[in-house]
């Protein structure tokens, strides 16, 4: 199972760099989901987990890979405040 997980991320890396025709931003989203999904999911098989949450993880990773590109794109930072509720988004210091 991990064999073709790994198969299935190394496949989207190769599709990702075989498109010409796409603005960087959108490369750059999706190069960081490749990326994270990946670290996750080969983390959770180094801890020994089964494959449902080894592709939870990768799918985690992917996930925050992605957000974390956009933000970076558009310089967005999110910062607590210490009330204990609120998070304020705003350009990154």
């Amino acid at each position: 199972m991990t064999y073709r997980f790994t198969g299935l991320l190394a496949a989207a890396a190769l599709a990702i760099t075989a498109c010409d025709n796409l603005d960087p931003n959108t490369v750059d989203t999706a190069g960081s989901a490749v990326a994270g999904g990946a670290l996750a999911a080969i983390s959770a098989t180094l801890l020994d987990a089964n494959a449902g949450w080894t592709i939870a993880a990768g799918v985690a990773g992917a996930t925050a890979g992605a957000l974390y590109a956009q933000h970076r794109q558009r310089n967005e930072c999110a910062y607590y405040t210490g009330n204990g509720d609120e998070v304020v988004v705003r350009p990154c210091a």
